[in-house]
């Protein structure tokens, strides 16, 4: 029973592991994107403008950030 516990653990700790590599990548792919040259150029070019909203721009660091 000793290695059942073991492997229970190491797939949880890998679900949750990939996940926030999931997060971390997906993050940076589409800030660099929006900030890079190409992309500014797309969106003056196009107008496109995608401001799809995430679970993570609801998180308690993004809140009142016009107050300061």
């Amino acid at each position: 029973m000793l290695f059942g516990g073991f492997l229970v653990k190491a797939i949880i700790f890998y679900i949750v592991g990939g996940f926030i590599l999931y997060i971390v990548i997906e993050t940076a792919v589409r800030r660099g994107i929006n900030h890079s040259i190409i992309g500014q150029f797309l969106e003056k070019k196009y107008g496109m403008k995608e401001d799809k909203k995430s679970f993570l721009d609801d998180d308690l660091d993004n809140e009142n950030k016009e107050d300061y």
